[in-house]
């Protein structure tokens, strides 16, 4: 029997922002790099992103880049767009009610950062932002960006209470809370691994597919290794998580996306270029994720 999966399984992609250098978005090479992981298998496209540069960007540039987006896909897979309010609730909850989605299937949003709120904050946060959302929602829990881990506890109130929330990305690089949160949510509640290593792992223990970095620069190796694991294929699936495994730390030894950017400019798709305070990955770094990437199966460099 086939499997029937939430909304939001199988493969997201947070995409890179690629820059010319002259700082400015490079739309030319967005449209290649968003043929790229379309053609590689990826099943949705998560915009706007901590790995799109997005705390970077405009409020012009962010709408011009998901426009730009909208357009380019042009229906071949859906798009969910991050949305992300630092501190405010107020805020966040103010853009997402005047927001033009037209053409967004849903957002994602972390709880708020650096003010450490406890969870009975982060709850209120996220109920807010299910409430002005006219997308269902993707919680994304990224303690090691907020400082404040969304337990899970937190996680099945809000997907119980709220029916505006899809799934969660779980990033916390805690295996144990992607199990807990599968022990005892709905079914139509999604458990994404946002942490590439262990994203075959929370498949194979329930979850439902991951929304992945490394998927920018292997997305036939990522959404191959996610659908063999979604079809219960575990050696199928081990195979290409061990083809993979040894270049994810180099994508994140100096921060994300730092990492991931440098793959993909080896790949030819845009410039190794970033907005300050991030900056390109040093050269011994840069030379061991080359060495490394030529070692992929299947991946021309």
């Amino acid at each position: 029997m086939q499997r029937v999966l939430p909304k939001f399984s199988g493969t997201g992609v947070a995409l890179i922002t690629p820059f010319l250098p002259d700082n400015t978005v490079d739309y030319h090479a967005l449209g290649n790099i968003i043929d790229y992981v379309i053609e590689g298998g990826v099943d949705y496209i998560v915009s706007l992103g901590t790995t799109g540069e997005a705390i970077t960007l405009s409020s012009q540039e962010c709408r011009e880049i998901l426009d730009f987006t909208l357009r380019h896909v042009d229906g071949r897979v859906e798009i969910v767009a991050g949305f992300f309010g630092g501190n405010y609730t107020d805020k966040l909850e103010t853009i997402i009610k005047n927001y033009n989605f037209d053409g967004v299937s849903g957002i994602m949003s972390s709880s708020p950062a650096y003010s450490k709120p406890p969870q009975s904050g982060i709850y209120e946060h996220f109920i807010r932002v299910a409430e002005a959302s006219p997308l269902p929602v993707i919680i994304y829990n990224v303690p090691g960006r907020t400082s404040s881990n969304v337990l899970p506890e937190t996680i099945l109130k809000l997907s119980e209470n709220h029916e505006n929330f899809a799934a969660v990305k779980e990033a916390s690089g805690k295996l144990e809370q992607s199990v807990e949160i599968l022990k005892h949510c709905h079914d139509n509640f999604g458990v994404l691994s946002g942490d590439d290593p262990i994203t075959a792992a929370v498949i194979a223990l329930g979850g439902h597919g991951g929304i992945s970095v490394i998927a920018n620069a292997l997305p036939k190796h990522f959404s191959g290794m996610v659908n063999a694991a979604l079809a219960s294929d575990f050696p199928k699936a081990r195979k290409l998580n061990f083809d993979m495994l040894d270049v994810h730390p180099l994508l994140y030894v100096e921060g994300n996306p730092i990492g991931i950017k440098a793959a993909v400019s080896m790949l030819g798709f845009c410039h190794n270029k970033l907005r300050v305070p991030l900056m390109p990955l040093s050269e011994p770094n840069r030379e061991k994720l080359r060495k490394l990437l030529s070692l992929v199966p299947d991946l021309e460099l």
